[in-house]
């Protein structure tokens, strides 16, 4: 998305107390989102963004792989003796006793390895890419969210509020509403620092606008202030009707969180909640030098954890548990290596959570696998394109079609176990059409060529593409559906330089990555 876009749509956002944009005049259809009989119609996503990079290696501790991590990290690793174990071969920050008494109740799920093709490093960039859903090489105006409303509302912002859809579709916490939200017009979401403390906005007289950039603006102004104005009466009764069950900690984040479930409790319709926690950018001191379980990190792990575990208990305080699903995400993970400063540089991939009680796979993906030595600058290799992510909420949640998905998000979705029906007295299980131990290359490490051979149970879409150290996808060896049996395909790297690279190989919702050394 570019910024010069948003701005322009967002800009009102600081200068009053909560605002919703947009401008264009024209009927709209009403959507299935809102109907009654919708079987998703009351579902709600809460959205938590950590800002800044969050090392996943020290969230999601790969327990498997200690040996090799206290060599590429030795200042900042967190002692093995000290995880929470969530089974034999994972654990979290010692901070997150939150989140283990969450997985432990089926209220939490871990996707490994989250990112997409082609990293970008930079904060906004990736940031840009993670919000609007895009491709690295894509510049897409609009959100994720968003495209997914105006699906069923092009027309929007025309005639909203209105009798058939009289709550905002989306509410941002914070002064500032989020790209995630952004139509092709204007912003789905209304943004939001307290909903108690705001009254309605000085209007003006009906007037004709000149035919300018200036009239525009004027008139962009007075539709905002408008719809500002009607949404504010829905969230003023909301707020008066909701009560919170239980007491939250004292955060910014819990505060959003909290403000979340008073709403859901006093009967505000909106569907998807944009929270916020900054400070992950961890270069320098992410942990104690004397304690690597103390430092920045964990007093950001702690306040992420202790927030996301009241926010649920309230919900089941309301009875509100099966309505609501959430979900972590930032704009990419950190490196391997840890630097000189106590820190880490940007990254790639990072684990996300799940959080909710309609949870399906706890642990989707396997933890990474860490060699004894990397290249500098190299991070963790991706498992799970994060738009599968996305996707699979989509679906699965909100009740959207594999065929749109396609079509607004991404092309290649595949969907992932990530969310099931509560309702349902039992679940869908499948068998494996992979098999992840038959996955070889020989020779490896290679001078030209390396063959890759696998194995496949049944028929399958399959693609198998080859990465370098930083997460810059360089070839795809095979993006097809394939038969049952054994396959092999010869990765001729002639035209790259010695190094480490990995194969990803994805059949359906399983992946795997493989090492591959070019001498």
């Amino acid at each position: 998305m570019k910024r010069r876009h948003f701005i322009k749509a967002a800009g009102l956002a600081t200068s009053v107390p909560l605002i919703l944009n947009g401008m264009k005049l024209s009927a709209s259809p009403i959507s299935p989102l809102f109907e009654s009989m919708d079987p998703y119609s009351d579902k709600v996503l809460v959205l938590v963004r950590l800002n800044g990079g969050n090392d996943g290696l020290n969230v999601v501790l790969p327990l498997a792989q200690y040996s090799n991590l206290s060599k590429l990290r030795p200042n900042i690793l967190i002692p093995e003796n000290k995880a929470l174990k969530l089974n034999t071969e994972t654990g979290l920050h010692p901070a997150m006793t939150g989140f283990q008494q969450l997985f432990q109740g089926g209220k939490l799920g871990i996707v490994h390895s989250v990112g997409y093709p082609n990293q970008n490093r930079s904060h906004f960039r990736s940031t840009d890419i993670w919000q609007s859903g895009s491709g690295s090489n894509e510049y897409l105006d609009t959100g994720w969210v968003g495209r997914y409303f105006e699906k069923d509302h092009p027309a929007y912002p025309t005639g909203y509020p209105n009798a058939n859809v009289p709550h905002p579709f989306a509410i941002t916490l914070g002064s500032t509403v989020s790209e995630t939200c952004q139509g092709t017009v204007g912003n789905f979401s209304l943004a939001l620092t307290d909903p108690f403390n705001f009254g309605k906005l000085l209007e003006g007289k009906e007037k004709l606008f000149p035919d300018s950039r200036y009239g525009k603006e004027l008139s962009f102004l007075r539709t905002s202030i408008t719809q500002t104005n009607q949404y504010s009466e829905v969230i003023t009764t909301a707020s008066k009707k909701g009560k919170n069950q239980v007491t939250y900690p004292t955060s910014n984040l819990a505060s959003q969180l909290k403000n979340v479930a008073l709403l859901l409790s006093g009967g505000i319709k909106t569907r998807v909640f944009v929270a916020n926690i900054s400070g992950f950018d961890t270069h320098a001191n992410q942990v104690s030098t004397n304690d690597t379980t103390l430092g920045t990190h964990r007093e950001l792990l702690f306040l992420v954890s202790e927030a996301i575990k009241a926010f649920q208990q309230d919900l089941m305080a309301m009875g509100l548990q099966e309505r609501v699903i959430g979900m972590t995400f930032s704009e990419f993970g950190r490196q391997i290596k840890s630097n000189f400063s106590s820190g880490t540089d940007h990254g790639t991939a990072a684990p996300l959570f799940i959080f909710g009680s309609c949870v399906d796979k706890q642990i989707v993906g396997k933890n990474p696998e860490i060699p004894a030595t990397v290249p500098d600058q190299t991070g963790v290799p991706m498992q799970i394109d994060f738009r599968d992510v996305y996707g699979s909420v989509l679906q699965d949640w909100f009740g959207v079609t594999t065929a749109d998905i396609k079509k607004y998000l991404f092309a290649n979705y595949t969907r992932l176990p990530i969310i099931k029906n509560c309702a349902a007295l039992t679940t869908d299980t499948e068998d494996l059409a992979f098999e992840p131990t038959s996955v070889k290359a020989y020779p490896n490490p290679f001078r030209e060529v390396s063959r890759i051979s696998f194995s496949l149970n049944a028929s399958s879409w399959t693609r198998v593409s080859i990465f370098d150290n930083i997460g810059s996808e360089l070839k795809v060896l095979i993006s097809q559906q394939l038969g049952a049996g054994e396959h092999q395909f010869d990765f001729s790297a002639d035209q790259f330089p010695a190094g480490v690279y990995f194969c990803r190989i994805q059949v359906g919702t399983e992946v795997q990555t493989l090492r591959l050394i070019k001498i």
